[in-house]
């Protein structure tokens, strides 16, 4: 959603005989000229001298300094991987190396790096050291918590620019989300099941792009599918979740399968948006007119109105440039049912339903769309 300034900061300010609004935007200019982000920086300086007027609480104020350093360090560190796909990979730190769920982990991430994706981890020992050690230095990023004890950078990050430590797990947590084109999960303890359901919950609830998530366990394995036989019968068949929202992960028990399904899901989606009320999906390639005319009826639950349409790049995505060659598909999303808008993915993505190219001189001649 496009950015809506907040006025009652100004207006907080200005009733209180102080006019630091024109004062910040000076500060800014001064920066920044002309840079279209700069409502956000001032009401969030805006913000901060609001927080140092009140002046309530000193503890207060170390966490919120601690953690704008955390999240601009990181933001300033990752700016050098922007455009590589990335897949967060969790797991205990305690698997030992002889079990065989450190060798399926260490094969991921080899299968991760030959498909040109990043490996994320928390840069421990475990499952995180074999996926990186499998990746190697090039398609690795350690995203280190300072602990007292256990938690030390493993060999294959340690002491590069591609580990980032982190002394909130808030700030690191955002950052396994929000860099994540996809998450595995290999079996661990509370703390990968901590990440399991929260970053189910993000997606369930629209908080976080839909992605795939993926539990990896070795063949014979009953670990997730407890899990999930846990989640079945205790939580979709008492209606604490939707039952598609079983449709949110998956579980798979080789290394190949996994990034297997992490390229079909990016096959054709590339990724998605809001734009005001309109939900956008961004498409390597525009489906076919029989394709998006079965989706009108197959998937019209998911339309609070209207129905899908199809249409190339509107200059109304000020913030997508790079985006547009790709094709969107648009449509009043419920906004709930993140399950069955992960069906719509899988559909999308079945190369039966993308568009023929025309042939070249067809092209040539052809006037060009119309944008809706």
């Amino acid at each position: 959603m496009p950015y809506q300034p907040n006025d009652l900061l100004s207006r907080h300010f200005a009733e209180s005989g102080h006019d630091l609004t024109s004062k910040v935007e000076e500060l800014l200019n001064l920066v920044s000229p002309a840079s279209p982000n700069s409502p956000i920086y001032r009401d969030m300086i805006l913000t901060v001298l609001r927080m140092a007027q009140e002046d309530h609480n000193r503890w207060n104020a170390k966490i919120t300094l601690q953690a704008l350093r955390e999240l601009e360090h990181a933001f300033r560190v990752l700016e050098q991987f922007k455009g590589r796909r990335k897949v967060t990979v969790y797991g205990s730190a305690r698997t030992p190396v002889e079990n065989p769920l450190y060798a399926m982990a260490r094969e991921l991430g080899a299968a991760l790096a030959r498909s040109d994706l990043m490996v994320i981890t928390g840069a421990g020992g475990g499952i995180m050291a074999a996926a990186h050690e499998g990746a190697g230095l090039e398609h690795s990023l350690g995203f280190n918590i300072t602990l007292p004890f256990e938690q030390h950078a493993n060999p294959t990050v340690r002491g590069t620019t591609n580990l980032l430590s982190f002394h909130f797990f808030f700030t690191r947590k955002l950052f396994f989300v929000k860099e994540a084109n996809a998450l595995v999960l290999c079996p661990g303890g509370f703390g990968t099941l901590d990440e399991a359901l929260e970053v189910l919950t993000l997606i369930q609830t629209g908080k976080s792009p839909l992605v795939p998530v993926i539990l990896l366990d070795a063949p014979g394995g009953t670990f997730w599918q407890g899990a999930l036989d846990f989640i079945h019968h205790q939580l979709a068949e008492n209606r604490y979740i939707l039952p598609t929202d079983m449709k949110l992960v998956s579980l798979v028990y080789s290394a190949e399968e996994a990034v297997e399904q992490i390229n079909q899901f990016y096959s054709n989606f590339h990724s998605s948006r809001w734009l005001k009320h309109q939900f956008i999906i961004r498409m390597n390639h525009r489906l076919s007119d029989q394709a998006l005319d079965h989706m009108q009826e197959a998937f019209a639950d998911l339309c609070l109105s209207d129905h899908f349409h199809q249409h190339a790049y509107s200059g109304e995505e000020h913030d997508d440039e790079q985006f547009s060659h790709l094709a969107r598909l648009a449509f009043t999303f419920n906004a709930r049912d993140h399950g069955r808008l992960r069906e719509l993915v899988d559909y999308i993505n079945l190369p039966e339903n993308w568009a023929q190219p025309k042939p070249q001189a067809q092209q040539r001649t052809r006037e060009p769309s119309k944008v809706t």
